[in-house]
């Protein structure tokens, strides 16, 4: 509805409580509450794919899907291929590349941004830059 593409559901879930150590890769959906000590990338073959990183997460690692959403803590470069959401108590030490941002009052980002260009010649349309309203 209103041209947005509909999400893929979340198929994996790492719970709070729970510690991964390792590199990780992932099909359409995953919702990580815990602790991740490594990279965590959705499948090259995966078009679609979302990772949510909750208030409580902490990754520890590179990540990178096509939509991601964080409000918890991340160490490590985060690259979205389409849409990155920070929430409001989201947390980022490391570079970010997107096509699409959109970030809440109260998310903090230590590290560079770089907006990447989809699909578009050098001059052309450049990446969508959403500011979100505060909510009351």
């Amino acid at each position: 509805m209103f041209g947005k593409k509909s999400q893929p559901p979340i198929k994996s879930l790492i719970a709070q409580g729970t510690r991964i150590e390792g590199n990780m890769k992932f099909n359409e959906g995953l919702r990580v509450d815990g602790e991740v000590f490594g990279d965590i990338q959705s499948s090259a073959d995966d078009a679609g794919s979302m990772l949510v990183i909750s208030e409580q997460a902490v990754v520890q690692g590179a990540i990178s899907a096509d939509h991601v959403i964080i409000n918890g803590t991340v160490r490590g470069p985060v690259h979205a291929r389409e849409l990155l959401e920070l929430q409001p108590k989201a947390r980022i030490e490391g570079d970010v590349s997107y096509v699409s941002l959109e970030m809440h009052q109260g998310a903090t980002i230590s590290g560079q941004l770089r907006p990447l260009v989809q699909g578009a010649a050098e001059g052309e349309e450049k990446p969508l830059l959403k500011l979100a309203a505060k909510s009351a």
